[in-house]
């Protein structure tokens, strides 16, 4: 059978493209490399599904190479790489129906009007490959209000000084907040800081055949077991299947993508559940497989035209990626040092905290040492946040103050006194990660899959610049705790990626030398290939990716829609 649309991936960047065509009667393909699971899989088990390690591929079976710089005895820089099957550092996020979407923590914060213009607002950064986004906020702006609609997103605005303008309200009300978000407002208004409530794609009621969320506290990197989480399985695919016209195909790892001699994709090459090759054909091809494994498949689809990798006869595909820069911080609230009110609110379990700062998306502070002489440059976002998975919590308590392991009365001691004596408040920060020549995926000449193909190689260099607007953000953050009253306040900033947060590597722009999609995110070499998952993005911006990737995958689906009813009526007309 020869499908319409067949979409490589199932994740954001994929279950739009199959829902908004599904629904507008193309029959659509979606091929997953991982399992189909449902609700019931995604049990609360912190121990039997540590994290969504549980839903990824072994190291062993499916590995990257990770390139880091280093430095020699004469003070030489040079790369080197190590198998991710032997460093045990894994970069994948997820491998079943939905993807990664089914483990994030919903954090959906817009991106604003000065993202896509990082280049125009703040000049050229010495080595950083900066580039204004094709399209503007105004042209997502409708598909981010698409997203809250159907993937369902809770939230309230409140006026803060970077409020990013809306044509429409939350559709849902907001999650319950945890106690402690009020003292966060209190102090954040005593130090001149304007705290902000955190949209999440949690459903806060029953919607779309959903239930609303249950707040056991398992929600980020755990699949969620109500379906309130606004995953692509969830919210989208499930009504695609639905329609009749989509069909989702679990097991099925496609390792090339063929051309014809014209340079058009020709058909999928796919191992299925048994190892056996498999192929599918389809008019219209997406690749959402998440940002390095998207440059890889392009990489490793050579063809007669493309004797480089598909798509990639400028070179580009794989250059540029991004990860999202930034780092973490915590302060401790001993209950000793509270009333009976105040410790019962701080033992709360269950609710988010749902509270943001970003008063400082934009810097303009001459204390500030970036690349801007005069302290400018785009900031970004503070969450706050609990760990409150026991196993994780107690994880710290099994050694002593040099290093050591305790055991016996030393390790219950150690556990009482974390679980009753105080709780730890932290924050995570992002800003942008600024796209360089030291930051890209490329083919391993040496290293393979269980299959025998090729894995990617991944060089990860991150920019100085990063780093500075990091410390500058943990440092605000540092100071709101101070003002609560938190002891043993501290943070780290580092170049180390976040391994979830991904994007960049098929860039988009207007400059066919310089991109490799058009602002459709089709191809500017091969006319029916598009690529949708966060490969698409120039620069990152200073918010979890998701949300974005998600209202950019709509858009680029009601693009694919157009051009194929257009096709379709011109058939009829014949």
């Amino acid at each position: 059978m020869k499908y319409d649309i067949c979409v490589i991936g199932s994740g954001a960047g994929a279950s739009p493209v199959a829902y908004t065509l599904a629904k507008a009667g193309a029959k659509v393909l979606v091929l997953e490399k991982g399992p189909w699971l449902t609700e019931k899989e995604f049990y609360k088990d912190e121990l039997a599904i540590s994290l969504r390690d549980a839903y990824n591929p072994k190291l062993t079976d499916e590995q990257h190479v990770i390139e880091e710089e280093y430095e020699d005895n004469d003070g030489n820089s040079f790369w080197q790489g190590e198998p991710t099957s032997e460093s045990g550092w894994s970069f994948w996020s997820g491998t079943v129906v939905g993807g990664s979407s089914n483990f994030m923590s919903g954090y959906f914060h817009r991106l604003k009007p000065v993202d896509f213009r990082l280049k125009s607002e703040f000049g050229e950064i010495e080595g950083a490959n900066i580039e204004d986004w094709p399209i503007t906020y105004d042209e997502m702006e409708p598909y981010y209000a698409q997203v809250e609609r159907e993937v369902g997103v809770s939230g309230r605005i409140v006026e803060h000084p970077y409020q990013e303008p809306r044509s429409t309200d939350f559709p849902y009300p907001p999650l319950v907040d945890h106690s402690v978000a009020k003292w966060i407002d209190k102090s954040a208004q005593a130090i001149g800081y304007h705290s902000m409530p955190v949209p999440r794609a949690i459903l806060s009621k029953p919607a779309m055949g959903r239930q609303s969320c249950e707040y056991s506290g398992y929600c980020s990197s755990y699949g969620c077991s109500s379906g309130a989480k606004g995953s692509g399985r969830a919210a989208l695919l499930n009504h695609a299947v639905a329609s009749g016209n989509c069909e989702i195909r679990p097991h099925a790892k496609v390792f090339k993508i063929e051309t014809d001699s014209q340079g058009e994709i020709s058909g999928v090459l796919y191992y299925d559940k048994h190892d056996a090759v498999q192929k599918v054909t389809a008019n219209t091809y997406v690749v959402a497989c998440q940002a390095i494994e998207s440059s890889r498949l392009l990489l490793a689809s050579k063809g007669e035209k493309f004797p480089n990798g598909l798509a990639n006869n400028n070179g580009q595909v794989g250059r540029n990626l991004i990860f999202s820069a930034g780092g973490t911080g915590s302060g401790d609230f001993f209950y000793k040092d509270l009333n009976a009110q105040q410790q019962s609110e701080l033992k709360q379990v269950g609710p988010f905290i749902n509270r943001a700062l970003q008063d400082w998306y934009q810097i303009d502070d001459k204390n500030f040492k970036g690349a801007n002489k005069e302290g400018k440059a785009k900031g970004g976002t503070i969450d706050f946040l609990f760990h409150q998975n026991p196993i994780a919590r107690s994880f710290g308590t099994q050694w002593d103050n040099d290093d050591n392991l305790v055991w016996g009365e030393q390790l219950k001691q150690n556990l009482f006194e974390e679980f009753t004596t105080y709780k730890t408040l932290r924050f995570e920060v992002f800003n942008d990660w600024l796209p360089t020549d030291d930051c890209f995926v490329k083919l391993d000449d040496e290293v393979t899959d269980k299959w025998g193909d090729p894995v990617a190689k991944v060089r990860i260099g991150a920019h100085g610049h990063d780093l500075q607007v990091g410390e500058y953000l943990a440092e605000k953050a540092e100071k709101l705790l101070t003002a609560m009253g938190a002891k043993n306040i501290s943070s780290s900033v580092s170049s180390y990626p976040p391994t979830n947060l991904m994007a960049g590597g098929c860039r988009f722009g207007n400059n066919p030398k310089t991109s490799v999609l058009n602002k459709y995110c089709q191809a500017h070499e091969v006319k029916n290939l598009y690529v949708t998952d966060g490969s698409f993005m120039p620069t990152g911006g200073s918010v979890p990716y998701t949300f974005t990737i998600y209202a950019n995958a709509f858009r680029v689906a009601e693009h694919i829609k157009q051009e194929w009813l257009h096709k379709a009526k011109l058939f009829e007309v014949s």
